[in-house]
């Protein structure tokens, strides 16, 4: 050894250690990351750094191989105890002895290495290939290895220490090497764990690689997808009601029952509307054309769409879906939903207004329609004797049906005490329309709360209702509800326009120009209401009062006749 070159004194077992636990993390880095990865660079990179201590005191790192563990000048440097996880077995059990790498392999051949093994590692048993014969395929000029027969440990396959350099290389063939290569595959199999009873082997049926053609292949696979896509629960259900129809015995019958008893509500938790759906459907059929039915049987089969109408069920099974969400569009729930009886209006009402998806409450609204227009009778003993919670929504649901038969329900509601309900009446009677409809809109017009008299007399002006005209002309006059604001006797004094057409000009007229030295004039606010009315009329005599307060020397009479003269002509 020349002066000042390395020496193996320098070279401590840790840090030997430290290389090839860098080399096994590198290992899984490559198993787990493509080249183009960042983190397979950077083990890439962490490998080469690592030879740095080792080329400063070695220029050749010479490595004895043992199924647990490496060795370096007699010193365990790498020891792992489990077979699958460790490096030395995956060295060893193909017959590597030792394994020598020189200054100059971190660069690139090193990765190689890295890859080869890894390749090995997850080579199937019956593999031609090996650990040996993929390295001979590289070509190292840098990495040397010694193998051994499985039949002779001391015995080195072609004599000596194999290398890959220029002139050195060996490579596979001859009867005794193919000999030695079966042997370490026999021993591999002979150390592999029992295979699990009842796994199924390919090479137990067929030792070729392609033993099916292709279209008996294309056949498994479809059979395959039919069989992984097939709706288990709906093959259960159709064999308990092939049972039911078939055996006529009440015991198993009865039996088969109870089994839906509870399938029905466990179905409904789990949003299986495609099996709740088709549970019910059967059920009805059952029910009219299974013979030998008992009454009591019978009863059961059609008790399950009661069942599913029942309040606290249907309160469950909206509060389950507007948690699902994206439910809405499914067909199976909508079939469920066909199968609602009336019983399951009054619930429905309740808990549709508490929906927060925007299309589920959709559905369910036209779900409730159905229901209310079949079965009218029910909306209106909702309206008089439903849950209070719920009135709100049948009192909705008869308006958005225009329902006359509805019309005294909720002229009696006018009296609620609630003024959002009393709100609501005015809104559903303003849809109906009817003159039944709009004779209970002129009572709320003495509502007392400003809301409802607000948009009831909105829908009488919007409709010219001729019945109302003695209430509002009285407001307009002054004579009641003295403590109206502004917007409120302005929708009055419009209102009063509308119905009173060309016979309220005089009124108006009066209202708005001055009377005289002797009497009053009307408050600046009911003036300014007065022109903003005739302006409303369009007609030749209105625009000619207004013309005549186009001068007013109140500022806000003044704004409201220009405002007025700015409508357009009739």
């Amino acid at each position: 050894m020349t002066a000042g070159a390395p020496t193996p004194a320098l070279l401590l077992p840790s840090q030997v250690a430290e290389l090839l636990q860098t080399m096994v993390k590198a290992l899984r880095a490559f198993q787990i990351y493509l080249p183009n990865n960042p983190i397979y660079h950077r083990a890439v990179e962490n490998v080469r750094q690592a030879f740095g201590p080792i080329w400063s005191a070695v220029d050749e790192l010479v490595l004895s191989v043992g199924e647990t563990e490496l060795r370096w000048e007699n010193e365990v440097v790498y020891s792992q105890i489990s077979k699958a996880d460790s490096l030395a077995w995956v060295l060893c059990k193909d017959g590597m002895r030792v394994l020598s790498i020189k200054r100059g392999a971190e660069e690139e051949e090193v990765v190689r290495l890295l890859e080869v093994i890894n390749r090995a590692r997850f080579l199937p048993h019956e593999a031609s290939d090996d650990l040996m014969t993929l390295l001979w395929e590289q070509d190292f000029q840098f990495i040397q290895y010694h193998f051994v027969d499985f039949e002779g440990e001391g015995e080195a396959l072609q004599g000596s220490l194999l290398t890959a350099a220029a002139g050195g290389g060996a490579g596979p063939g001859g009867e005794g090497e193919q000999a030695a290569a079966q042997a370490r595959q026999a021993q591999i199999r002979e150390e592999a764990p029992p295979e699990a009873l009842g796994i199924v082997q390919l090479e137990d049926f067929d030792s070729t690689l392609y033993f099916l053609e292709p279209g008996e292949i294309d056949y498994v696979a479809a059979q395959l997808q039919e069989e992984y896509g097939r709706d288990v629960r709906a093959s259960a259900l159709n064999a308990l009601f092939d049972i039911f129809e078939l055996q006529s015995d009440p015991a198993v019958r009865d039996e088969v029952l109870g089994i839906l008893d509870v399938l029905l509500p466990n179905l409904l938790n789990r949003r299986e509307f495609r099996a709740v759906a088709s549970l019910l459907r059967e059920a009805r059929l059952l029910a009219s054309r299974a013979a030998g039915l008992s009454e009591r049987q019978r009863e059961r089969l059609q008790s399950y769409e009661a069942q599913l109408s029942e309040p606290g069920i249907v309160t469950q099974l909206v509060q389950s879906l507007d948690e699902a969400g994206a439910l809405a569009g499914d067909a199976d729930l909508t079939e469920v939903l066909r199968e609602l009886r009336p019983t399951a209006l009054g619930a429905l009402v309740t808990a549709v207004p508490k929906v927060t998806n925007a299309e589920l409450r959709a559905l369910l609204e036209a779900t409730v329609d159905r229901l209310a227009a079949a079965h009218q009778g029910e909306v209106l003993r909702l309206l008089r004797e439903g849950d209070p919670e719920g009135l709100p929504g049948a009192i909705a649901v008869a308006g958005r049906l225009q329902l006359p038969a509805a019309v005294a329900a909720l002229g009696e509601l006018l009296a609620h005490p609630a003024p959002a309900v009393r709100l609501a009446v005015v809104q559903a009677l303003e849809r109906i329309g009817s003159p039944n409809a709009l004779t209970h809109l002129d009572r709320a017009l003495e509502d007392g709360d400003r809301a409802v008299r607000l948009a009831a007399i909105r829908v009488l002006g919007s409709r010219g209702y001729k019945g109302a005209l003695r209430r509002v002309e009285a407001v307009v006059l002054g004579k009641p509800h003295k403590d109206l604001d502004l917007t409120e006797r302005m929708a009055f004094f419009e209102a009063y326009g509308a119905i009173a057409g060309a016979a309220g000009v005089k009124t108006l007229s009066a209202i708005l120009l001055s009377r005289g030295l002797l009497r009053f004039k009307e408050p600046p606010e009911s003036r300014a209401c007065a022109a903003i009315a005739l302006g409303k009329l369009r007609t030749p005599e209105a625009r000619a009062v207004l013309a005549q307060a186009a001068e007013d020397k109140d500022l806000v009479v003044r704004n409201a006749v220009n405002r007025a003269l700015r409508e357009p002509a009739a």
